[in-house]
């Protein structure tokens, strides 16, 4: 089933693309692979998956230590700051910094490991209580904030759209967060580039990619249901 279901997610992003006119090397899958054991992610990972999404820190790492070295890891869940220091050298990027203290933290651990961290900012697009994330009239004094920071590359913005049945009730939200992003670019910051777009997941990805999307993060899509038993 892993296999027919990572063909179908394939296709989907493939036509997206072409819909939009769009390379498919410009569309980052990242396979949200929390809660599911090691052995699904091997199988995963057989069939030429290199890029996992994790949401628990302590998650994370324990999967970092058992596979190949060749992942790309990276953090796209709620990162307290007490454990920023157990994934800061095992990420290629941390998707939701969404306090100035949070990049605080991520710079201080990144400088003990003298590396550069890849983050994006968590912007919440929709204003949903519930969420993480600055809001978009806060974000322009935000990323020039944390554009401070020399161990810390600004890479773009993420957003977690609301959860819908019609996918197409969050194209407002993938279009205004490509339109935050240009509006970023175009003040030409340093130690900024908007390069990355995170957003779309296994409800709305095909119409993220529509709107310019440069990763979206899959997860029921590839590997079913969760457990969250095991959590």
């Amino acid at each position: 089933m892993l296999k027919e279901n990572l063909a179908f997610v394939e296709n989907e992003i493939q036509a997206a693309c072409v819909r939009a006119n769009r390379s498919r090397k410009e569309v980052t899958l990242v396979a949200v692979s929390k809660t599911k054991p090691v052995s699904e992610l091997r199988k995963a990972y057989d069939l030429g998956v290199r890029v996992f999404g994790e949401n628990k820190v302590q998650e994370l790492a324990d999967k970092y230590e058992e596979l190949p070295k060749d992942i790309h890891w990276h953090m796209i869940g709620h990162l307290q700051r007490n454990k920023v220091k157990y994934i800061i050298d095992k990420v290629d990027m941390i998707h939701s910094v969404d306090s100035i203290r949070l990049a605080e933290t991520i710079e201080k651990e990144a400088a003990k490991h003298s590396i550069r961290v890849n983050v994006l900012i968590e912007v919440n697009v929709a204003g949903e209580e519930s969420k993480f994330g600055v809001s978009c009239e806060e974000l322009p004094g935000f990323v020039e904030e944390v554009a401070k920071f020399p161990h810390i590359r600004v890479q773009g913005l993420m957003t977690i759209a609301p959860f819908v049945e019609n996918s197409e009730d969050n194209r407002v939200i993938f279009e205004r967060l490509r339109k935050l992003s240009v509006d970023i670019k175009e003040k030409n910051v340093d130690n900024i580039t908007m390069r990355v777009l995170s957003m779309g997941m296994t409800n709305d990805y095909s119409v993220a990619v529509e709107e310019g999307a440069t990763m979206v993060r899959v997860g029921t899509g590839i590997f079913g249901t969760r457990d969250y038993a095991r959590v």
